[in-house]
């Protein structure tokens, strides 16, 4: 007996914080979960808007995100590589540091922005055709929904500079402490896009109703106002956010930063790229059943990014706490939170998990769209539910990996293990068989297990403590 409560206050040492130790992560956690939650909600209900319009609409609106999320996951990975060096410089102390990843990312942001307009320009006719193909229990014509998608995408195009932007400031701000204020804009620019939503998409009063164009035009609309509130913000407040001061007057960034920031960063922009690029490439395998699908999985996946908020945001949260750790020196103390913080992300996870399986049936019948897709939608809701706790741990482990400047290692178990194993299982299970589609769905979450396993095995040998700066 006496053993056994020796080990249970041994389990609660390793695994479970004081008031102090949640005190601080919810700090950083809860602005990121906010902004993320409003944010999602007001994607559920833009989809939901646009889904009342049609289903063609919806699908064609759904391909094309997939394509605008493989741009804003690239942005995504050309910040976070500075961003290791940017937190860690913080944590040290060194402003000047920061002021250069900062510019980093600028420099390398809008260069990629530009390069993104073309290729989605250029090639947005193939590319949109990849995601439509006939199947069983089609929801839609495939020329319309095309139509429908080309409408929505020439639009976005315009808004992906200033979202580009937006990422930059709010990185940098995070990195340096300041989560609240990017919060803020992300809320202000949520709710403008949502009334311009209801406005643009179904009219009012003189406006005509827009449909597809008007929910692009809001989008980019709410993402100049993101942009707006945040750049205005950060350069208002200099006293406070010291990095700003003189970030514009050059573009100088020192030679030995620059080439550590692309030999650290590097491998984090393409895995970014690649998983981001694997992902879409696994809606495509499964389109190959149909548009239904497609229409399915576009609900499932929008209900669940808005649960999947808490995961995101404590793997957000590991590699800014766990980051400035490492950047101060002090590794054990890293390691110590870290593994607090996964415990706490994971049981987190396994209850909101539980919510979402439950609820799972209740938001499918909220679209104007078949039954065949409302009963594909909440299966895969219910799947994804079910492996949250499981995609909670994968992601944890991978952003305490990034926070040590891990990218290498990063690239092998993210992208690497997507295109390896997700995507040839995908193209098998949906080209040479005649599996249902949901029971694809579901081996496609449960290979993540070995995922997993590798993850643990990284965090458990502690390859990832280290002080870069």
């Amino acid at each position: 007996m006496f053993c056994q409560v020796k080990y249970m206050k041994r389990l609660k040492e390793l695994f479970i914080g004081d008031r102090n130790f949640y005190r601080m992560v919810l700090l950083v956690a809860v602005p990121i979960i906010i902004q993320n939650s409003i944010t999602n909600l007001v994607s559920l209900l833009d989809n939901i808007m646009v889904g009342r319009v049609g289903t063609e609409q919806m699908s064609g609106v759904a391909i094309v995100n997939q394509l605008i999320m493989v741009f804003n996951i690239c942005i995504f990975g050309c910040v976070s590589g500075a961003g290791i060096f940017g937190a860690q410089f913080y944590g040290k102390g060194d402003q000047k540091g920061v002021q250069y990843s900062f510019r980093f990312k600028v420099l390398f942001g809008m260069i990629l922005s530009l390069g993104w307009i073309v290729v989605l320009y250029f090639f947005r006719n193939p590319l949109i055709h990849l995601f439509l193909h006939e199947g069983g229990g089609q929801a839609g014509d495939l020329e319309t929904t095309y139509r429908y998608g080309s409408m929505y995408l020439l639009i976005m195009l315009l808004g992906l500079i200033p979202s580009a932007l937006t990422q930059i400031y709010a990185s940098t701000l995070r990195e340096t402490g300041e989560t609240v204020f990017p919060m803020k804009a992300g809320v202000v620019a949520v709710f403008t896009n949502l009334i311009l939503d209801y406005v643009l998409i179904f009219g009012a009063g003189p406006l005509p109703a827009f449909g597809v164009q008007g929910a692009a035009a809001a989008t980019v609309i709410a993402r100049f106002v993101e942009f707006a509130i945040v750049a205005f913000w950060t350069h208002g407040n200099h006293k406070k956010n010291l990095f700003i001061v003189g970030a514009f007057k050059s573009m100088y960034i020192p030679k030995d930063l620059t080439v550590q920031i692309v030999k650290k960063g590097m491998p984090l922009l393409i895995n970014e790229t690649l998983w981001s690029l694997g992902m879409a490439m696994l809606t495509q395998c499964y389109s190959t059943r149909g548009l239904a699908v497609v229409a399915g999985l576009n609900i499932s996946t929008t209900v669940s990014n808005l649960f999947n908020v808490v995961f995101i945001a404590l793997g957000s949260s590991i590699a800014i706490v766990v980051g400035q750790l490492l950047g101060a020196g002090k590794l054990e103390e890293a390691v110590d939170t870290d593994r607090k913080m996964i415990f706490f992300t994971v049981a987190s996870c396994l209850v909101i998990g539980t919510i979402m399986y439950i609820i799972a049936p209740a938001f499918p019948e909220i679209y104007n769209t078949s039954e065949d897709v409302r009963y594909l939608a909440t299966c895969f809701i219910r799947i994804a539910s079910a492996c949250m706790p499981l995609h909670a741990f994968i992601h944890a482990s991978y952003f305490t990996m990034r926070s040590g400047g891990k990218t290498g290692i990063t690239f092998l178990f993210d992208s690497v293990y997507v295109w390896a194993v997700n995507i040839p299982l995908a193209f098998v299970l949906t080209r040479f068989t005649g599996m249902y589609i949901v029971y694809i769905y579901l081996c496609l979450q449960l290979i993540e297990f070995f995922k997993c396993a590798i993850g643990f095995v990284l965090l458990k040998k502690r390859v990832w403590v280290n002080d870069l700066v």
